[in-house]
């Protein structure tokens, strides 16, 4: 395929106080997610002025894209579209058409598989195509998972090295810190049908219930530890995987544990200092914000523990850098890079990976 655009696909979010809940209801739209719920999520983003920084955000990854890319040999134009705001798939998908462009490859701010971080893009995609009359007229392709892709994952090692040494510095030792590696929560269904259906039985052993979801996250935190234990001497703290962010029904089991109850256990485990690793996620958005650095720093502190958080990939030279990589991958059939055993990703996802299980709540989440 010669491609002849990029499209920057992001999650959205709102940007003024009075769209905060038309944009949960269209995330949650026909999951029947009680109204208290979304309530009780708005006044997380009301009490940043009901501004979520992903599209700022986003917009900052545009602008560094669109500088070091031609650096790179890209030299096609890149566009963003969100699937929950402003501006949306559809309109952009009409522009693009406008501006000349038939061949559009999609990178998307989800470096995991599951149903809400691969294929409900793909639908939205699709679906955005069918609502700008632009069926057989454009054709989108999704780059692969970059979870283990050396240009994510260095910028959060680094981070987490510098981390590991402040702590101590205060005294502590590598047995008194634990290092939890946090990502979204999903329902325990999705996590089991997350990924190609064929190698279930594999990650399945490698994550339980978790799926492909929870095993690329274990992967990428094994490669991340792998890089700090190059920059620190002597032993390393020990580390897990937590979860944050629930949003369904009690009723419905999603993976565990949650991120405070680590820290709880953690605390009476004689763990003195807590490091936060948002490893799930691109970006310093409001489940980064508010989830982590004010409720988990809160359960922290109140156990007394030293706290720390690590960065997000962001728009580090190094991540930058390596979505080229991954455009040039389907731009010129370029290497490939992976630094764990279950990468490099496939280009293409199979049928029946990561289904649309609509029985399960949705995720409200940003990616």
């Amino acid at each position: 395929m010669k491609y002849d655009a990029i499209l920057l696909t992001s999650f959205g979010g709102p940007e003024g106080p009075e769209e905060v809940m038309p944009y949960l209801e269209r995330v949650t739209a026909g999951r029947g997610v009680p109204r208290e719920r979304l309530e009780e999520v708005s006044h997380h983003y009301l009490a940043l002025g009901g501004v979520s920084p992903i599209n700022e955000q986003n917009r900052a990854l545009l602008a560094a894209m669109r500088s070091h890319f031609p650096e790179r040999g890209i030299d096609i134009p890149i566009y963003w579209g969100n699937r929950n705001s402003e501006p949306f798939f559809a309109d952009v998908l009409k522009q693009m058409y406008a501006d000349g462009h038939r061949n559009v490859l999609a990178w998307v701010t989800s470096a995991y598989s599951s149903y809400s971080g691969c294929r409900q893009y793909r639908e939205n995609l699709a679906a955005a195509l069918t609502e700008a009359d632009l069926e057989g007229k454009m054709t989108i392709d999704k780059v692969r998972h970059f979870f283990d892709h050396p240009g994510f994952i260095t910028p959060i090692a680094d981070d987490l090295a510098a981390k590991i040494k402040s702590m101590q510095d205060l005294g502590l030792t590598s047995n008194q810190i634990s290092i939890m590696f946090a990502t979204h929560s999903i329902p325990t269904a999705m996590g089991v049908s997350s990924g190609p259906e064929a190698r279930r039985d594999e990650f399945a052993q490698l994550a339980g219930e978790g799926g492909a979801y929870a095993a690329q996250h274990l992967a990428a935190a094994e490669v991340t530890m792998k890089k700090v234990a190059d920059k620190i001497s002597g032993s390393l703290p020990d580390w897990s995987l937590v979860y944050q962010s629930r949003s369904g029904s009690p009723s419905v089991p999603w993976l565990e544990p949650d991120v405070n109850d680590a820290i709880n256990d953690a605390a009476d485990s004689g763990t003195k200092g807590v490091i936060i690793v948002p490893i799930g996620f691109v970006s310093d958005h409001v489940e980064v914000i508010w989830d982590l650095d004010n409720e988990a720093k809160d359960t922290a502190e109140a156990r007394s523990l030293e706290f720390a958080r690590v960065v997000t990939a962001g728009v580090a030279p190094e991540f930058v850098d390596g979505i080229a990589d991954l455009i040039q991958e389907r731009l010129s059939n370029a290497e490939k890079k992976a630094l764990s055993k279950l990468g490099p990703w496939v280009d293409a996802c199979a049928v029946g990976c990561c289904p649309n299980l609509r029985k399960d709540l949705p995720v409200v989440a940003e990616a």
